[in-house]
């Protein structure tokens, strides 16, 4: 049976979250963001704090499971908490979409999912000015300070997603729909997302 599965990626500050939350609110389907991270770390017995440290980061050879006894577990012997929790969470992410109808944010879902011919892959973006001044003041911060949390941010989720799935972050080719949630707001780029999806959908037996 066919499934709602999609997969958002996003530039910092482009309201990606919210605009996730909202098609999951529209659609009447689960939301997943940083809950992968809670259901990893039940599924591996792993602290959610050291997860949280390493998620949606590049793998680090010097950041290892810091409990011993687990470090020596086979499956996670020498092995970065990145890697132990991009194979976790790509494998939490299979059996949600195999599973239920879904939204699920980052993570690089959509590589996890290449193979699942009901995902539809989201990439959203925005103006980098537009960004700026919404994060300054979203946090209070300077045009300066808003402008290097944004540009570190996304510098740190390219190299994630770069890293893990040999593609490149915020490629059009990398995804079904690519939008500037800048120039379409929240609202009417959910309005866009689900008549895409209604498109997709329409031609899933002619591909």
């Amino acid at each position: 049976m066919s499934k709602q599965v999609i997969t958002i990626n996003r530039t910092y500050g482009s309201n990606g979250r919210l605009i996730g939350k909202a098609l999951s609110e529209r659609l009447n389907i689960p939301f997943y963001d940083k809950e992968l991270i809670e259901l990893v770390s039940q599924e591996c017995n792993i602290p959610a704090k050291e997860l949280e440290k390493v998620d949606e980061k590049r793998a680090n050879q010097w950041h290892l499971p810091l409990k011993e006894a687990m470090q020596m577990e086979p499956q996670y012997h020498f092995r970065p908490m990145n890697d132990v929790l991009f194979d976790a969470q790509s494998t939490v992410i299979r059996d949600l979409a195999e599973k239920e109808d879904c939204i699920i944010v980052g993570r690089c879902a959509d590589y996890a999912l290449a193979d699942n011919k009901d995902c539809f892959s989201v990439f959203v973006h925005a103006d980098f000015d537009w960004r700026i001044n919404r994060i300054a003041a979203k946090y209070n911060k300077t045009p300066k300070e808003a402008r290097d949390i944004i540009t570190k941010t996304d510098k740190s989720r390219a190299s994630y997603y770069n890293y893990y799935t040999n593609k490149k972050w915020g490629s059009a080719k990398s995804y079904n729909l690519c939008i500037d949630s800048s120039k379409y707001g929240i609202d009417n780029t959910v309005k866009a997302i689900v008549e895409s999806i209604k498109i997709f959908d329409s031609t899933k037996a002619s591909r």
